[in-house]
């Protein structure tokens, strides 16, 4: 099955203020429907029953961090596939690359502008599509 519209985010931030401004920028501004989840385990937990379109991982977690949850999430029925996306102040080529190598599609660099957000997931989709 190929699908070409992007309309679900399973997105996982520890961070409750940058939850909030990501959020609204994926919701209002760029009209996806968004799953929150506070820690790589609830995603493992809740985010297969979302199918979501997309996976946007914070890097920078506790307990489990988005790389380890990413390979986490992997295992979970209907998400081997889906794209994920890591969002991550340190944005240093080589850390880049280590984050493709585990399977990421790109890497969205923190702090972001929520007007901006929602228009640079959809050019990642894009090119996860080949559009």
């Amino acid at each position: 099955m190929t699908q070409t519209e992007l309309s679900k985010i399973l997105y996982v931030e520890d961070d409750p203020d940058i939850q909030v401004i990501a959020q609204m920028a994926l919701e209002t501004v760029g009209g996806y429907a968004t799953k929150v989840c506070s820690s790589g385990q609830e995603a493992i937990t809740e985010g297969g029953a979302f199918e979501p379109d997309l996976i946007l991982l914070d890097v920078m977690m506790p307990e489990m961090d988005g790389p380890t949850t990413l390979v986490n999430l992997r295992k979970v029925p209907g998400l081997e596939k889906t794209p994920a996306v890591f969002m991550t102040a340190k944005v240093m080529p080589s850390d880049i690359e280590r984050y493709k190598g585990l399977g990421a599609v790109d890497v969205i660099a923190k702090p972001f502008d929520p007007m901006t957000l929602a228009a640079r997931i959809q050019e990642i989709w894009g090119h996860c599509h080949g559009g």
